[in-house]
């Protein structure tokens, strides 16, 4: 696989879903929980989706359980939490896994696109983020920490 549109995920309401569609936008794809500390970068990452999506930017939330026991819904739920608690309308998929042998397509090659810090390229909790440019090449991996609110300056170049 040579770009992020050469993969394919279910989406939160079980549609089969090619990235393909997304073609000439700029994603930000993250693994989401709605029972970690990080849960709150909801908000900015709605945030950024409401600010910048008519100039392209697309944010992908992929709800993985590998850390914590933090995401322990189906996806009816998932949807549910993410729409009361913090009005997210960005696109959602399936639950996933991101690390180990079920991990899925997508997580397998941005971890190698862009490794983690030290060399490891595991992902190492929730709201890991990575920016994919337009061309579908991955740009840039973010940790946990990194807020949504300060990827503004790197999604603007993404989308100039």
């Amino acid at each position: 696989m040579s770009t992020v549109y050469d993969f394919s995920a279910t989406d939160i309401d079980g549609q089969a879903r090619t990235l393909s569609e997304y073609k000439g936008k700029t994603l930000l794809i993250v693994n989401v929980a709605s029972q970690c500390g990080f849960t709150p970068q909801y908000t900015g990452l709605e945030a950024l989706w409401k600010t910048y999506r008519d100039r392209g930017l697309v944010v992908l939330g992929f709800p993985c359980d590998q850390f914590g026991h933090q995401e322990p819904g189906d996806e009816a739920e998932i949807k549910n939490f993410c729409s009361i608690n913090y009005d997210v309308d960005f696109p959602l998929f399936s639950k996933i896994d991101v690390n180990g042998a079920k991990a899925h397509p997508l997580y397998q090659w941005l971890k190698e696109e862009k490794g983690g810090f030290l060399g490891i390229d595991a992902i190492k909790w929730n709201f890991t983020k990575f920016l994919v440019g337009r061309d579908g090449k991955v740009l840039k991996r973010y940790a946990p920490t990194d807020t949504p609110e300060s990827l503004a300056k790197d999604i603007e170049a993404a989308l100039a």
